[in-house]
């Protein structure tokens, strides 16, 4: 732990106002998804792995739209004008502010896969490739294609007297079309949609292509088809649009008699919310954007005309199904912990491996399917486990660990599962999970009103002789199998009897009605969490005064809380040294004279979604770990059911700190936020090794299981 600094003064007396120390939340955000973008434009990258950014970055926006810009707009229709104190502004001018930002980075999207990213491709044999671009026999191909796939399922959609306009989906392709029946002066205008149910990139087949991969977007396709869709009138004009509704829909739990319900209703209303994008690919006539914004009720600020396909979040299917494998990064296997590998497929193995102490995975480096699935399906089988409780957030479609707990209370074991109806864009599946599991007999509850159940827990109750044992697993991410393999998250299982029985607890809170919960270990949100994380920083700072040393190093997906920015503000000043690695927002601006100087801010951004929260307080010489669900945010401490537990084993706080000085040592994926809230990425310097945490971290699950030696690099 580092040593105090008697020179620096302990606290800073000449604060600056609230909105030059707080960053603002949606300017901080852009600026993780301009990192994003970079990801995409960097050469080092394999090319399909660019082109998954580009993915990644355009499906970024949608949600941001969706939810940040949505929730402005309905600030801004409700009149709010006053300034929040660390709001960064009005309704207004963030919106401004947000369309400043956003302009050119999609510019620079559009550019580099034009300019770039297509080219290079096309190199490789991959070209996505525009009507005109096409010899006839492909063209002859693809017409044969829209008459059998296509015009069945296309419903033309004219705006006259008798057909207003129609409604526009969320986020879905449609073409506009400007038609003029016969002996009319001035031109209608028609409306066809891109079913999602037809390819986004129509691949034209061998026999009519003479490259190896040829693909042409469907919207060029049914454009150049209009005359099938609408016989015997002139197609003036056709080009594609798209909308992004609010997402961001208000819901009055405490009113709602049913929660289910209320949250099938938000659902309905959010397929009709507020546009709050309108994009327009380049070319449309003015009359056609004209008559778009006044139908859809947008003005000038919230149209994008954008150059190339809509959607490009649709090139992720390109980027993960073109059979180029040498465009790709290295495939990774995730390997079996050795804590987890066992002769024999014995389901006690499991839990005598758990029983002989506590044992720390990292995803996707260590495989989910070996340790946190086969923890949960070994608990289905063995015949001495009597419960199985977990909450869910966010799952898969055709989640393995749902249907493991489905076979459970179909085996008559006691099921009880919180299912998070509120997480939000998965809203429908959870109900449906929820349903499921109703219909075999588990205990299902959605909650508790006014707060999302965000924790990651599950415990398991064994019969082991004449008494009965916990095991309990706790983590920083979901129970998705898909998901583990893009993540990276931490996952604790133990034993422990205090733990298990906060964790006891904490089901307790979730399924009944516990008045005053007490916990021994686990930090909760919003019970204990925020007070004990206020706490452990104000110890710092005792130390740090002390003589002691202060030290905080932690790892979170966005920092937004003022109490804790101040807080950490506050011990900055006293001495104490702060490293955050921080993946999105962070709205604490880092070295600042005499207010912030000792604290750094990195964020990681690579093949990896960095997704973990860790937390390390020096404690003067003792540290202490812990690692959950929460991030240090305002919904997480507040309005959210959060959990992180202590790692107290020494040698799995060895392998925490080892995972946070490799990250806090990363010179390629790196980038240091300066003070005005931009970010520097950074690079190896001369002679330096390039030492990428993730590439490492692989390379360390490899020879821990003693598999390998070399690096899994791209």
């Amino acid at each position: 732990m580092s040593e105090p600094n008697p020179s620096r003064p302990e606290r800073f007396d000449e604060r600056a106002e609230a909105p030059n120390l707080i960053l603002n939340r949606e300017l901080s955000w852009l600026e993780f998804n301009a990192r994003v973008l970079r990801q995409a434009e960097d050469p080092d990258n394999p090319l399909l792995e660019r082109l998954k950014f580009v993915a990644i970055f355009d499906s970024n926006l949608d949600e941001f739209f969706m939810k940040r810009v949505g929730g402005l707009k309905q600030q801004l229709a409700s009149n709010l004008r006053e300034l929040g104190a660390d709001s960064g502004g009005t309704p207004r001018q963030q919106l401004a502010a947000i369309n400043a930002a956003v302009r050119p980075m999609v510019a620079r999207q559009r550019r580099l896969l034009k300019d770039e990213l297509l080219p290079a491709l096309r190199q490789h044999g991959l070209e996505i490739v525009r009507w005109g671009e096409l010899r006839a026999g492909e063209r002859r191909y693809l017409t044969e294609e829209f008459d059998r796939r296509m015009f069945p399922i296309l419903t033309p959609l004219a705006v006259d007297p008798a057909h207003p306009f129609p409604f526009i989906s969320n986020v879905s392709l449609s073409l506009g079309v400007s038609i003029r029946l016969p002996g009319d002066d001035a031109p209608r205008f028609a409306r066809v949609k891109a079913p999602h149910i037809l390819p986004r990139w129509v691949q034209l087949p061998e026999s009519v292509r003479d490259r190896p991969l040829r693909y042409v977007p469907v919207e060029d396709v049914i454009a150049h088809h209009l005359d099938r869709l609408f016989p015997g009138v002139e197609i003036v004009e056709s080009h594609p649009f798209r909308v992004t509704r609010n997402a961001d829909v208000q819901r009055n739990e405490e009113t709602a008699e049913d929660l289910l319900e209320a949250i099938q209703e938000e659902l309905r209303e959010r397929r009709f919310a507020t546009v709050v994008r309108l994009e327009v690919a380049k070319g449309m006539s003015r009359w056609m954007i004209d008559f778009l914004g006044e139908e859809l009720a947008v003005g000038e600020p919230e149209i994008f005309e954008v150059e190339g396909p809509l959607a490009l979040k649709d090139l992720m299917a390109l980027a993960v199904s073109a059979p180029l494998p040498s465009l790709r990064y290295r495939p990774w296997a995730p390997v079996t912990h050795p804590r987890f590998h066992f002769e024999t497929g014995d389901e006690a193995e499991v839990f005598n491996a758990i029983a002989a102490g506590d044992i720390l995975v990292h995803h996707p480096y260590d495989s989910f399917a070996t340790s946190t699935q086969r923890f949960i399906e070994a608990a289905v089988v063995d015949p001495a486990v009597l419960a199985i409780k977990q909450t869910l957030y966010r799952t898969s479609a055709d989640s393995p660990n749902m249907q493991a707990l489905i076979r459970a209370a179909e085996a008559r074991k006691q099921i009880a599962v919180t299912v998070e109806i509120k997480a939000r864009f998965d809203e429908a599946a959870n109900i449906e999970w929820a349903e499921a599991l109703e219909k075999v007999g588990a205990h299902v509850c959605y909650g508790l009103v006014g707060l999302k159940t965000h924790a990651k827990i599950t415990l398991v109750v064994r019969q082991e002789k004449d008494v009965l044992r916990c095991y309990t697993h706790i983590a920083t991410g979901n129970y998705n199998p898909e998901t583990a393999k893009l993540y990276t998250d931490l996952g604790l299982f133990s034993c422990d009897e205090a733990l298990a029985q906060d964790v006891a607890q904490l089901f307790n809170m979730l399924t009944g009605l516990v008045y005053q919960p007490q916990f021994k270990k686990l930090l909760v949100a919003p019970i204990t969490m925020r007070q004990r994380f206020m706490e452990m920083i104000a110890r710092e700072v005792a130390h740090q005064r002390a003589g002691r040393g202060g030290r905080i190093i932690a790892k979170m997906n966005a920092l937004d809380d003022k109490q804790i920015v101040d807080a950490l503000y506050d011990a900055s000043a006293a001495g104490v040294e702060i490293d955050l690695i921080v993946r999105g927002i962070c709205r604490l601006r880092p070295g600042l004279p005499g207010r912030s100087e000792t604290i750094r801010v990195i964020s990681i951004v690579g093949r990896y979604l960095e997704h973990a929260r860790i937390f390390c307080f020096g404690n003067g010489g003792e540290p202490e770990y812990y690692l959950g669900s929460a991030d240090w945010m305002s919904r997480n401490l507040d309005a959210r059911v959060e959990a992180a537990v202590p790692v107290e084993d020494p040698k799995l706080k060895e392998e925490v700190r080892a995972i946070l000085d490799l990250q806090l040592a990363d010179n390629c994926k790196a980038w240091d936020m300066q003070p005005d809230g931009t970010y520097v990425q950074r690079q190896p310097g001369s002679g330096e090794e390039p030492r990428s945490s993730q590439d490492l971290l692989m390379q360390r699950a490899l020879e821990r299981a003693g598999r390998a030696t070399t690096p899994t690099l791209p």
